[in-house]
């Protein structure tokens, strides 16, 4: 019995704790080349007109700042939506349309809001672009990061002869 317990917590414990460092990685791999691709690279002129960001920008803060949102939507995602394996599709779109549009309400919103710049509207249009870019990409990876983290620890239980937890 003891054994039994002991396998089926280090079971499940060992696909949560998978699934939750893929999914970070399925944030951060996807997200840091984009984010510096877009800001620095194909959209630089566009910044440099709006006046908004500073000559040398601190990449470990943008770094450190998508590490700690990697972390938070790893952690966030099996709890606020399905892991079953038919469902990550609709899991991903989920999530992508809730994440999406708070990441935008705290990263574009307030600082078009607070920052002086050239043209507030040219501002909007491109982080929102990148926001829906950014989602469309990692909402997806994070749900088949996630998909089964639940299912496979009920799976385990069940082939030890136990019942399953619910969820």
């Amino acid at each position: 019995m003891i054994s039994r317990r002991r396998s089926r917590i280090s079971d499940g414990g060992q696909n949560m704790k998978k699934s939750f460092w893929l999914s970070i990685l399925a944030y951060l791999l996807p997200t840091f080349p984009l984010g510096y691709a877009w800001h620095l690279l194909t959209f630089k002129g566009a910044y440099d007109r709006l006046e908004l960001y500073r000559a040398e920008v601190i990449i470990p803060f943008g770094l450190a700042s998508m590490l700690v949102q990697a972390v938070i939507f790893a952690w966030a995602y099996p709890k606020l939506v399905s892991t079953r394996r038919e469902d990550w599709l609709s899991s991903a779109l989920r999530f992508g349309g809730v994440f999406a549009l708070l990441a935008w309400s705290f990263t574009t919103l307030p600082v078009a809001a607070k920052y002086q710049m050239s043209s507030v509207a040219d501002f909007l249009k491109l982080e929102t672009g990148f926001t829906i870019l950014q989602f469309a990409i990692i909402s997806p990876l994070i749900a088949l990061a996630q998909r089964d983290a639940r299912d496979q620890s009920t799976a385990a239980n069940r082939a030890l002869g136990e019942k399953p937890r619910a969820t």
